[in-house]
């Protein structure tokens, strides 16, 4: 199914895969690139650039930093943003900084059993 996105985000979309944070390029290169699935990296959906997205199982995966927790503001946004996916057939499921600093192994099983390869 064709998504239609925000070409203004294009660009953004293309800096943001270059310049993954550390958290992203630890779950991408340690993990994500090697599965037996194709996985997007800052895929562009909507208004919204994702962090990583799997069509198979129409699941986006986001890392989130402390402005996800603390600002309401970003809270909110994160809120709208999954209601707009969820609305379109995407599950998103979220992980923090944290848990992809100290609680690697358990995110990436995580990952596995929402792809049902678990």
């Amino acid at each position: 199914m064709l998504r239609r996105y925000n070409h203004d985000n294009l660009n953004n979309g293309r800096n943001l895969r270059k310049n993954m944070t550390k958290q992203e390029r630890k779950l991408w290169f340690d993990f994500l690139k090697d599965l037996p699935v194709k996985i997007y990296k800052q895929k562009l959906v909507g208004n919204y650039i994702l962090d990583f997205y799997c069509d198979k199982y129409k699941i986006a995966i986001e890392l989130d930093g402390n402005q996800h927790c603390d600002n309401i503001e970003s809270i909110k946004k994160d809120e709208e943003r999954t209601k707009y996916l969820n609305s379109i057939g995407i599950r998103v499921i979220r992980y923090s900084n944290y848990d992809i600093n100290d609680n690697f192994e358990t995110v990436c099983q995580d990952i596995l059993k929402e792809f049902g390869m678990l």
